[in-house]
């Protein structure tokens, strides 16, 4: 896509993420889009068929750059160099933390997994469903990975632990939108890492 078209799809994207938000998705119409931009409708469907498309787009591109975080192909290569507990803690520490930081960095993102957006349907809520459990899949993945090299325990169900990793993390980013606490510093991240680690390495 030439950069003017780049430039004005994000608009469109941008636009319409402040104004779910701020209206809820219900209330949000393309012709509302189109009149903040100054912009016809023919110009927003050049690029979406519908504002559902817009808020998948916007979704998939943070799930996007999660899942490059968590590659499971790095903690590969890297398990070949075999790594130290300290070593492993602080690549978990760094997966976590820019994790995080994603995530914070769009609200939107935080009310989609709480449903805190009225007007969300079924759809969207399956689709966040189905993200959030693919990422419990990678995390898994990765236990199992590390758990092949002795740093792990033997008896570590990976799924269970990554699912209760996911699930604080998810409680501390629902009390940060909260509360506007700061969670992405480094205080924060290892303690998540050290109460994760605790139950899990091999000692």
């Amino acid at each position: 896509m030439p950069p003017k078209g780049e430039r004005r799809r994000q608009q469109i994207i941008n636009t319409a993420k402040e104004m779910f938000l701020e209206k809820g998705f219900q209330s949000t119409h393309i012709g509302q889009v189109c009149e903040k931009l100054n912009i016809a409708r023919g110009t927003v469907y050049q690029y979406f068929s519908n504002k559902k498309e817009i808020l998948f787009n916007l979704f998939n591109s943070v799930i996007e750059e999660i899942e490059d975080i968590l590659d499971i192909d790095e903690i590969k290569e890297i398990m070949k160099k075999e790594p130290t507990k300290t070593k492993i803690e602080e690549l978990i520490n760094e997966r976590i933390s820019k994790s995080l930081t994603i995530i914070i960095k769009e609200p939107i993102i935080i009310k989609l997994i709480f449903n805190e957006i009225d007007g969300i349907d079924n759809e969207i809520s399956q689709k966040v469903y189905e993200a959030i459990r693919n990422i419990r899949d990678i995390i898994a993945a990765e236990i199992e990975e590390i758990k092949k090299w002795g740093i792990y325990k033997n008896d570590l169900n990976p799924k269970i632990t990554a699912s209760m990793l996911i699930g604080g993390i998810m409680m501390m980013v629902h009390e940060h939108s909260k509360n506007e606490i700061n969670i992405v510093n480094e205080h924060v991240v290892r303690s998540i890492v050290n109460q994760y680690l605790y139950g899990t390495l091999n000692k």
